[in-house]
């Protein structure tokens, strides 16, 4: 699963905790959270304190990986050049 917003990463964090069949309070206890936190990072809450999101991510025994892949936009350099002429015939060949 790509977490791309705090609501993906609340999502994750509640379909592990039901997959592990905790409840939010049980799942506070583990993280040393209170059951209300629990409830708002579910919900997505963007301001959470990472010591705590790190803690529950350990809890539910869910690593946290950072993978820098190759995200950089495309250079002109990896585009093909596109012959205009040559879609422009096709196209009047397409044609009835």
């Amino acid at each position: 699963m790509r977490i791309r917003t705090p609501l993906d990463l609340g999502l994750a964090i509640r379909d592990r905790r039901r997959s592990l069949k905790l409840s939010q309070t049980e799942l506070a206890r583990k993280a040393g959270v209170g059951r209300q936190w629990v409830v708002a990072i579910e919900h997505g809450k963007s301001r959470a304190e990472l010591g705590l999101v790190l803690r529950t991510l350990s809890a539910l025994n869910l690593p946290l990986t950072i993978d820098p892949g190759d995200h950089r936009p495309p250079s002109s350099d990896d585009i093909s050049p596109v012959d205009i002429d040559a879609v422009v015939n096709a196209a009047k060949e397409d044609r009835p």
